[in-house]
C-alpha cells in the first residue's frame, strides 16, 4: 500500500526470510549467540524523504533460541526475559535520518516492561521483484544495548574474576520486506 501524498510505502517483515539475532559475552572471553524465531513488524518507507519513514517490531521473547535448551529455558525465566509476565519485546521508531546506505533509526525499545531509547545503525539494501512477481525490499541494522538497563540483571561471579554473562548485547537485524496488503 502506498500513500501518494507522501510517497510512503508500507512493508511487512517477511519472517521466513528475516532474522533478529543477539550476541553476548560468556565467561568473559567467549561469545554466546542466539536468535528470535517469532517476530513481526512493519516499515513505512519513504525513499524520497527518509525522515518520513518509521519502523515497528514486536518480538515474542519465548522464541529465543541459542541451540542449547537449558540456556534457552533460562532466558525465558524471570532471571532474564520473564516471558510469562513480559511475552514481547517491542521497538517503535521515533525518527529516521541519514541516507539509505547510512541510516540512523532512533526509537524506543521495550524489554520486560522497561523502555529505553536506542539507535539502530541501518542500511537500505535495495528492492526488487521475486520470480513470482512479488515486490521485495531489504534492510540490515545493528545496535548494542546494556541488558541490565532493561532489568536483565542475572549474573554469577567467576572464581577467576569477572562474571558469566556480559552486560553488552549486540543485536543484528536482517529483514526482507513484502508490501502490506
Amino acid at each position: 500500500m502506498t500513500d501518494t501524498a507522501t510517497k510512503t510505502t508500507t512493508w511487512n517483515i517477511d519472517t521466513a526470510h528475516s532474522s533478529i539475532e543477539f550476541a553476548v559475552k560468556h565467561m568473559m572471553f567467549a561469545t554466546a549467540k542466539g536468535r528470535f524465531g517469532e517476530f513481526s513488524g512493519t516499515v513505512e518507507f519513504d525513499e524520497a524523504d527518509i525522515t518520513n519513514s518509521s519502523v515497528e517490531v514486536t518480538i515474542q521473547v519465548a522464541s529465543a533460541t541459542t541451540n542449547q535448551e537449558q540456556r534457552d529455558a533460562h532466558l525465558r525465566s524471570a532471571d532474564f526475559f520473564d516471558a510469562d509476565n513480559h511475552p514481547t519485546a517491542t521497538f517503535k521508531s521515533t525518527s529516521v535520518s541519514g541516507t539509505p546506505d547510512d541510516l540512523k533509526i532512533a526509537g524506543d525499545l521495550t524489554i520486560r516492561g522497561v523502555t529505553k531509547p536506542v539507535v539502530l545503525d541501518a542500511e537500505f539494501l535495495g528492492k526488487g521483484v521475486t520470480p513470482y512477481g512479488t515486490p521485495v525490499a531489504g534492510f540490515t541494522a545493528k545496535t548494542k544495548i546494556n541488558r541490565t538497563e532493561f532489568g536483565l540483571t542475572y549474573n554469577a561471579a567467576l572464581e577467576t574474576g569477572g562474571v558469566v554473562v556480559g552486560e553488552d548485547v549486540r543485536l543484528s537485524i536482517d529483514v526482507e520486506l513484502n508490501p502490506a496488503q
